[in-house]
């Protein structure tokens, strides 16, 4: 699973060996180890609601278990949605399946989900 945050968004991305797990348990994480000592575990979860949590080092997102379902059993990208912060502003949450990339990469790309603009 990858990370990227920005601002007040955050995109996590699954391979299809991680979306597959994800849809048999309901839950994924992966942890970031620092030199340190100390980590940042992200994970995925079903719930009743989706929602977003930050404690202890673990950043948690909860997909409602309706959305995450469908996510997980269709052709459907991703999933998003936009939370309230108390400050009147917006956290963006973007659950999605990653893709190969069209371009060739260093990086081992073979449990990625077949990217739909590929002609081949």
């Amino acid at each position: 699973m990858k990370i990227r945050i920005n601002g007040n968004s955050i995109r996590l991305r699954l391979s299809k060996s991680e979306v597959e797990s994800f849809g048999k348990t309901g839950k994924w994480a992966q942890i970031l180890h620092f030199p340190n000592g100390s980590a940042l575990v992200y994970r995925l979860r079903e719930g009743t609601d989706t929602l977003v949590s930050y404690a202890q080092d673990t950043l948690t997102v909860v997909l409602c278990e309706e959305e995450a379902e469908t996510w997980v059993n269709t052709d459907q990208v991703g999933v998003k949605a936009e939370l309230g912060l108390p400050n009147g502003d917006k956290l963006s949450i973007l659950v999605e399946k990653d893709f190969q990339c069209l371009t060739n990469r260093e990086e081992d790309q073979s449990d990625m989900f077949p990217n739909p603009k590929d002609s081949h």
